[in-house]
């Protein structure tokens, strides 16, 4: 049912069915970890869209779902600042993107929530007598998550850090690729690709 919602070009119809049967798998690993199903599947749909932004209607249709569904979807995924709404120009419709450093926001805000856990078993540990099985228990996930809360905020650091140096590389392997194309014709461009090369 959903693999006929959506008609590609016909010289796309493989690579299409291929990138639904990625989002449907995709949803439902998430939903067995608990993320709401449908939620799941228009992330998804957004990240491996190659439009910049879709509408809800646009999100409907390729899913094989009713707007009401949509909407749902879009305003938990809008909570965890993993999609931003955006106006569409000339219209009363609103669309919807993953902006470019979704992940790691939304990462933030479950940082945020693992300090809450912390504080709350904290209140467990205070509230059971010393020494009792349940209040190691308690204290022992209160120490994860405060453990969680303290590291989190270094793992961001170190993928932000990462993620720059990949952008990096990309950009100057597309450079280098692009000169050297240039230095078919050019013979000024194929003394430059040349001279790196070289290095």
């Amino acid at each position: 049912m959903l693999l006929i919602a959506y008609n590609p070009p016909m010289g796309e119809m493989r690579s299409e069915l291929e990138v639904r049967a990625f989002v449907e798998q995709m949803a439902m690993f998430l939903a067995d970890w608990g993320f709401p199903r449908m939620a799941a599947r228009v992330l998804m749909a957004l990240m491996s869209a190659d439009e910049e932004r879709l509408t809800a209607g646009e999100l409907a249709e390729r899913l094989d779902v009713s707007p009401a569904a949509i909407s749902g979807a879009v305003r938990y995924l809008q909570q965890l600042q993993l999609i931003e709404r955006t106006p569409v120009p000339g219209s009363r419709s609103d669309a919807y993107e993953v902006p470019r450093n979704a992940w790691y926001t939304a990462a933030i805000v479950k940082g945020g929530l693992y300090k809450r856990l912390a504080d709350l078993s904290d209140a467990g540990v205070k509230a059971l007598d010393d020494g009792g099985a349940g209040r190691a228990r308690i204290a022992e996930m209160r120490d994860f998550f405060l453990f969680l809360d303290e590291e989190v905020g270094l793992l961001l650091d170190r993928w932000v850090a990462e993620r720059d140096r990949r952008r990096a590389a990309a950009e100057s392997d597309g450079r280098e690729s692009g000169d050297g194309a240039s230095g078919d014709g050019d013979p000024h461009g194929g003394d430059s690709a040349g001279g790196r090369s070289g290095d």
